[in-house]
Formats: C-alpha cells, structure tokens, sequence
C-alpha cells in the first residue's frame, strides 16, 4: 500500500475489504503491529495474527455487511460512524458502530470501537 494514500483513502479501502471479506486486503490496510481497541480503552487484538484469528470468525458470518452512515477526518484520524448488519446466535440484525481509526504511514495503527445493542431482524442498507 502506498504512503501517499490519505487517511480516508486507508480506511475506505479497509471498508471495501470488509464488505467484501476479503481478510488479505483488509489486513493489507493495517500495520503488522497495529492494535484494535473498545473505546474505553479494552484490548481486542495486537498484531495480525490475532487481527487475523478475530476477523476470520466475523467474515465467516453470510450476512456481514457495514454500511457507512457518516465519516468525519481529522488529519490522521478518520471517525466512522456505521451500521453493520451481523449473524447473531438469535438470527439476523444489526449494531450501530463508531469507528475511530489512527492511520500513519498509509497503515491503520490502532482501531477504537463503540459498540450499541443488537437490533435484531433489521439489516443495514
């Protein structure tokens, strides 16, 4: 991936990849160390591999699809706000995501999560 892509150029990409659950080029969008977070600060994962082993379970749900809602850029920061359509124990639905990603280097560092409820039987557009 080229340094010259802009922060919201990265997690675009990073949002394409998703959707499309490709895990290779959605991992490409992420440094090797990179590190995902709650919001509050909880540790989800450090480093692909452990980006990798979390990802691969989501992209395995047939549903999985986020739909972005809003986005502001800050710089380096981009602030995602999605609705992301998931397959829950319960059946299909959906959560509301703010997404807070640091991008240096044209890689994601670190990824920060605001997680809402499950709304279930909706799917996002």
């Amino acid at each position: 991936m080229s340094i010259h892509l802009s922060a919201e150029a990265v997690v675009e990409r990073q949002l394409a990849a998703y959707n499309a659950k490709d895990l290779s080029a959605w991992l490409a969008t992420y440094a090797e160390d990179a590190r995902q977070y709650e919001l509050a600060g909880k540790l989800l994962a450090s480093g692909h591999a452990e980006l990798r082993a979390r990802t691969e379970l989501r992209f395995a749900e047939p549903d999985l699809h986020a739909h972005l809602l809003q986005r502001a850029v800050m710089g380096n920061v981009v602030i995602d706000h999605e609705v992301v359509t998931r397959n829950f124990p319960d059946g299909v639905g959906t959560v509301e995501m703010v997404c807070v990603y640091v991008v240096r280097g044209g890689l994601i560092q670190t990824a920060s999560f605001e997680i809402g409820p499950p709304a279930m039987g909706r799917r996002a557009a």
